[in-house]
């Protein structure tokens, strides 16, 4: 299948290179505004069609999908316009950046013959897979407690990259936080959140221009599960502090999983069925014999790709998912599921706190 890359020459060029990996999926086509840099992911990749313009491309160029790996508030518009001519989309994350993109979006997804999926690879991590597949077997129980963070400190990165001065650090709330939250959400399978309540540590940092960011330091949103169950989501991209981009936890009646913080740490678990009382945390890499995914059985592949081996799997997935082989649990819906939440605890922190209702895509009239 054809593919053309929008973001080729940054977030696209780490999907650009793992295509051919999944024996299904050929570069085709890149597009990027840096025309320089689009010569060499050109070089590269083999790819025999460049475009700096999107909307060309999607109209000249011979593709079946589209990746796109553009800043995020160019993701729902640039997914719409390719559904509308009912091509497959791949689409990084966050999947819309404001309720009116979502619902547009999602109008847009049932209205296309093509498949919408979301690129959140933070679900594809080993170790997040793995306490997946124990949740699955029934080995936590009931989960019922969780907790994300995405501590990224990129004030610099911020001034290089304009949009993200505007959309991750420029807006007060979580405006980042499909990473944390994606794959607590499969953790617990068949929920979703409810509500959700926004607050934020205040303002200690300055830009360059000497202006407080508006997002406040570290902002957290509390979120209510359908089924009674909470989960406690961090985003912190302004704080001067090491990195911890992929901190989790999750408590379960019969199981308590804690990420490691730090490098040189263990993922840290207990599960009743292999340690009995509560009294020692395992290193979760003594399960890997048994409770490896078989995704991951090739991790010598995996290690040599972008994200911790994510941006390869999401695009076997991707494939498996055109292909009709397995479900897609990154459809439009799970992409809703795991971006509004933070659209939402923007409107909280906005009425000091207040718990608000965070809406149900499948809801929202098809088509409208």
């Amino acid at each position: 299948m054809n593919v053309g890359i929008v973001g080729a020459v940054t977030r696209g060029s780490g999907f650009a290179k793992s295509l051919g990996l999944t024996r299904f999926f050929r570069a085709q086509a890149l597009c990027d505004v840096n025309q320089e840099g689009l010569e060499g992911i050109r070089a590269e990749t083999g790819a025999p069609e460049t475009f700096t313009d999107y909307a060309e491309m999607l109209e000249r160029a011979d593709i079946q999908a589209v990746v796109i790996g553009t800043p995020m508030h160019l993701h729902a518009p640039m997914a719409i316009a390719a559904l509308d001519k009912d091509l497959h989309v791949l689409s990084e994350v966050t999947a819309a950046v404001s309720m009116d993109e979502s619902r547009s979006l999602v109008a847009a997804a049932n209205r296309s013959n093509g498949v919408y999926m979301m690129a959140e690879n933070y679900t594809f991590m080993k170790p997040n897979m793995m306490v997946r597949d124990l949740v699955a077997r029934g080995l936590f129980g009931e989960p019922y407690y969780a907790e994300g963070e995405y501590l990224h400190e990129l004030k610099e990165a911020a001034e290089r990259t304009p949009w993200r001065r505007k959309w991750q650090t420029g807006i007060n709330g979580v405006t980042y936080g499909t990473h944390s939250l994606g794959p607590i959400l499969q953790w617990m399978p068949g929920d979703r959140v409810a509500s959700v309540c926004g607050a934020g540590s205040g303002h200690h940092y300055r830009d360059p221009r000497g202006n407080f960011y508006e997002n406040e330091d570290a902002s957290v949103m509390l979120c209510r599960m359908v089924s009674g169950g909470l989960v406690k989501i961090r985003v912190d991209m302004l704080s001067d502090r090491p990195h911890a981009m992929t901190n989790y936890s999750l408590q379960g009646t019969d199981g308590a999983y804690e990420s490691a913080r730090a490098l040189g740490e263990p993922n840290r678990i207990w599960l009743r069925s292999r340690n009995g009382s509560p009294d020692a945390w395992e290193d979760l890499k003594e399960l890997e014999p048994e409770h490896t995914p078989d995704a991951w059985k090739d991790e010598e592949t995996l290690r040599n790709v972008g994200h911790g081996g994510g941006d390869l799997l999401e695009l076997l997935a991707f494939r498996d998912v055109i292909r009709q082989r397995r479900r897609n649990d990154l459809d439009i819906h799970h992409a809703m599921d795991m971006t509004l939440p933070g659209l939402v605890s923007q409107l909280s922190i906005e009425k000091d706190g207040a718990w608000l209702e965070v809406p149900d895509s499948r809801m929202w009239i098809s088509g409208a």
